[in-house]
């Protein structure tokens, strides 16, 4: 794996999003309910694959370099992505979660159960690698159809750039993932 390559592919795909929310004009001035779900729903998605990676850095974990290296990229990627969302909500009035007492989490594909993310914990190693390479591809093709769908639905201009964004990084990731394999 090469790490500048992907660090390269993540920052460009970033680009769009640097003048996000610099207006707040921009962001609050049309949004719909479908542009508020997807924020709270991908907030706790990308929590998750940060939290993911903070197993894959784990030193007892014994996670290859090119594992721990992408883990270092999705997280340096997502936190500014959680962060831009919480700024849309925050400028829309809307709550950091949806209102209704559903499970999300199981709603959202690619999300691991909290037994999931234990037994992904558990292990170490190659078998580590392989678990959570497959694990996080499913969790980036999660996010990839959700991001999709606000495309379809939404309205707001600055949440279809960071769909894009999340689109073109996560295929990137991806491709990078199933190269691991």
């Amino acid at each position: 794996m090469n790490g500048k390559l992907l660090t390269i592919m993540c920052s460009l795909a970033l680009l769009p999003l640097a003048g996000c929310g610099s207006n707040a004009d921009s962001s609050s001035s049309q949004f719909n309910a479908d542009d508020v779900m997807f924020a709270q729903m991908m907030i706790p998605h990308h929590e998750q694959a940060i939290e993911m990676s903070d197993i894959a850095l784990d030193p007892m974990i014994g996670a290859s370099d090119a594992v721990r290296e992408l883990a270092t990229e999705i997280k340096n990627a997502q936190d500014p992505e959680i962060e831009l969302m919480r700024q849309f909500l925050t400028e829309w009035g809307a709550p950091m979660t949806p209102m209704d007492d559903m499970d999300h989490g199981s709603m959202m594909t690619g999300m691991l159960s909290p037994e999931e993310l234990s037994a992904l914990g558990s292990k170490t190693g190659r078998e580590f690698d392989i678990a959570w390479i497959e694990a996080m591809i499913a969790h980036h093709e999660g996010a990839i159809a959700m991001a999709d769908e606000v495309l379809k639905l939404g309205s707001n201009a600055d949440t279809r750039r960071l769909a894009e964004s999340i689109i073109s990084a996560q295929r990137a990731e991806i491709e990078v993932l199933r190269s691991l394999l």
